[in-house]
């Protein structure tokens, strides 16, 4: 990350490194924008000194005359009209150029923290909200590159005040000074600007990432808010991040809206005092007509433009901290280490944890162990049900076995093998996941199902829908696979989206496969036929067999699995066939009585939702 260092100079000099970044990664369509911007920097400086000329050589000479020859009025034309459009050549070059750096980086650089996202490992993702990483890739990406809108006309101001100053000392010494005195209170008035501005944007960067975590945390809950009825207090929570946000915002706009135009008052005044000079100096014989027009032109000129370099360093604070804070997520180090062992070839997975233990942890560095000491072993192609109590561990111990987090200690082998010592993609050809939370994209059943992997063809997809019995209703909808699903599956019920997001798992044909609860909503005649068919996922019979490892409370569900493995606080409390569980463990005979009676009452409203939208879909 940028190294922080206090004060104005500091948020320069790293927003000039910044810059220097940008500059590097699009170095030709950037030196575009600088030369459109020279371009129009010249033409505007070499307008004002061709005025200068024609006013001295032309105008001064007709008024005194009293008549113009019309030949050098329409040469004097035709060079102004040469020069604006130079001008304006430069200023559509400049635009376009400036526009095209600006975005491409903005790209680039979302790319570059998706792809950071999706290689850090989950644990990382555990200890930062959805919303500041959203924040990260959106608001943070855009302060970071929108500088270089302004930065070319910035640049080309340079160009326009060599051009501008040299013509204005050549035109007459006196006023030329006169007129450059506005440079010294431009700089100074932007170090004070710098000095106040960088950590009020500073402040509503930050209050910017946690309101947008604050509202990703209610669309996410939705559901829950709404029926709760916690709507209220949900619009309570988001307004007091709102209104610091809202907060910060106002104090950094009327650092800016002081700012302005004391910028755009300094050159005002210096075409003033040019003037009162410039009458003086024509008045005593010091200085012609056209010289005074010119110094005075060329200074307006350079008025607005200046306010550009303003632009520039006013943009470079919020620069300084959007690239800090994306840079903080790019740096990160954090990874998952891979070995070079090939998965075993064959059919069913044989799974062993052996001393497996696992603890959260938080920004703070605290840990929460929730595993503790796990040996287990399942045998290719039994069926395991994991159960216990709410926060015993059955999810944790679900992400340990298909490597989406490691052990703290201990080791988790399929068919003998370490897991970290498997190569990238080894564990994702062995194993998959189907998690407690159903998740269902905003497509077709198609990439719902095969997540964009053209490997599989709608042959594989209806093999696995059907497996997963979801190639009933996937058939009545109006466009089969290529039915666009809504967002989060909404047209969907409970039952189907899990039926789907099963077909997803299935569909890559895992020897071993684990299901976090992802059978709760289908009714348990199905959910029998489903586990009975996952054998006829391969046509080879070596490859046919699957391990299965439930999360499950139903009885209807546990009954299905050769042997239960009961979790009491992190530890494997009890091990056997449901009925030696019930039998000799009070506290797993408790668990699963007390989840029959809520589950017959579930399995009844969940047939009537399902039964009610297939109707309508009739």
């Amino acid at each position: 990350m940028v190294k922080r260092v206090g004060g104005q100079e500091g948020t320069l000099w790293r927003g000039l490194k910044v810059i220097g970044i940008g500059i590097r990664q699009e170095p030709l369509i950037f030196a575009a924008a600088v030369l459109g911007s020279a371009l129009y920097g010249a033409g505007t400086a070499g307008g004002g000194w061709l005025l200068g000329r024609i006013t001295d050589k032309v105008l001064t000479p007709a008024f005194e005359a009293g008549r113009i020859e019309g030949g050098e009025l329409a040469r004097a034309g035709l060079l102004l009209a040469g020069v604006a459009v130079l001008t304006a050549i430069g200023v559509v070059g400049r635009r376009v150029a400036a526009g095209l750096t600006s975005y491409r980086l903005m790209a680039r650089y979302r790319r570059l923290l998706t792809r950071q996202y999706l290689r850090l490992p989950l644990e990382w993702h555990h200890r930062h909200p959805a919303g500041m990483l959203l924040s990260n890739a959106n608001a943070d990406v855009e302060a970071t590159w929108m500088v270089f809108a302004p930065l070319p006309m910035a640049i080309g101001v340079f160009v326009m005040l060599l051009v501008a100053g040299a013509a204005m000392l050549v035109a007459d010494p006196v006023l030329g000074a006169v007129g450059l005195l506005v440079l010294p209170w431009v700089v100074l008035l932007n170090a004070v600007y710098q000095r106040y501005m960088s950590p009020a944007v500073t402040r509503a960067q930050a209050e910017r990432g946690e309101v947008s975590s604050v509202a990703h945390e209610s669309l996410e809950a939705a559901a829950v808010v709404k029926s709760l009825g916690r709507e209220a207090s949900e619009t309570e929570r988001f307004a007091a991040r709102a209104a610091q946000l809202r907060v910060a915002n106002v104090r950094a706009g009327r650092l800016r809206a002081a700012f302005d135009p004391l910028m755009e008052a300094i050159p005002t005044l210096g075409t003033l005092a040019v003037l009162g000079v410039g009458a003086w100096r024509v008045q005593n014989g010091h200085a012609g007509t056209g010289d005074v027009v010119q110094v005075a032109y060329l200074l307006s000129l350079v008025a607005f433009p200046l306010r550009s370099m303003g632009w520039v360093l006013g943009e470079i604070p919020r620069t300084v901290v959007g690239w800090e804070r994306t840079n903080a997520v790019l740096s990160e180090t954090a990874s998952m280490p891979y070995g070079q062992a090939e998965p075993a070839p064959g059919g069913a997975v044989a799974m062993q944890l052996e001393e497996v233990a696992y603890a959260y942890a938080d920004n703070e560095g605290d840990h929460y162990e929730v595993l503790h000491d796990i040996d287990l072993q399942v045998g290719a192609g039994r069926t395991l049900a994991l159960v216990g109590p709410t926060g015993a561990g059955k999810s944790t111990l679900a992400t340990l076995l298909v490597r989406l987090v490691d052990p703290a200690k201990g080791t988790v082998r399929l068919d003998g093998t370490d897991v970290r010592d498997l190569r990238p993609g080894g564990v994702a050809e062995l194993a998959a996941l189907v998690p407690q939370g159903t998740f269902v994209f905003n497509d077709t059943v198609r990439d719902n199902v095969t997540l964009g992997d053209a490997r599989f063809s709608d042959e594989d997809v209806l093999r696995a829908l059907e497996v997963a019995r979801a190639d009933g209703f996937v058939r009545h909808l109006p466009l089969g696979l290529d039915t666009v699903i809504g967002e989060r599956g909404a047209d969907l019920s409970g039952g189907q989206r899990q039926r789907l997001a099963l077909a997803r798992a299935l569909v890559r044909r895992p020897r071993l496969l684990v299901l976090d609860d992802a059978t709760s909503a289908i009714d348990p005649r199905i959910e029998a036929e489903i586990l009975a068919g996952l054998g006829t996922l391969s046509e080879d019979p070596a490859d046919a067999s699957v391990t299965v490892v439930v999360i499950a409370y139903r009885r209807a569900t546990i009954a299905l699995a050769d042997e239960v493995a009961y979790l009491e606080n992190g530890r494997i409390a009890d091990r056997g066939t449901h009925a030696e569980l019930l039998a000799r463990s009070p506290g797993y005979r408790r668990l699963v009585t007390a989840y029959d009676h809520d589950d017959e009452e579930r399995e009844d409203l969940d047939r009537e939702a399902e039964d009610l939208t297939e109707m309508t879909r009739r």
